[in-house]
């Protein structure tokens, strides 16, 4: 294998690594959504009544 056989082999192996970060990020915040999301819609549906809005 020549080096520009293995840098191509070490930018194949970044890409798998990032494509592989972005999904568990992408779990992340799915979960985070699902663990979080009823109580912060509830407290942004909390802020027009303190302001006098309907």
């Amino acid at each position: 294998m020549t080096r520009n056989d293995q840098r191509r082999d070490e930018r194949g192996a970044t890409a798998v690594e990032y494509g592989l970060m972005l999904g568990m990020i992408g779990v992340a915040i799915i979960i985070t959504v699902g663990f979080f999301g009823q109580e912060v819609l509830s407290l942004f549906q909390e802020i027009p009544p303190r302001l006098g809005r309907n």
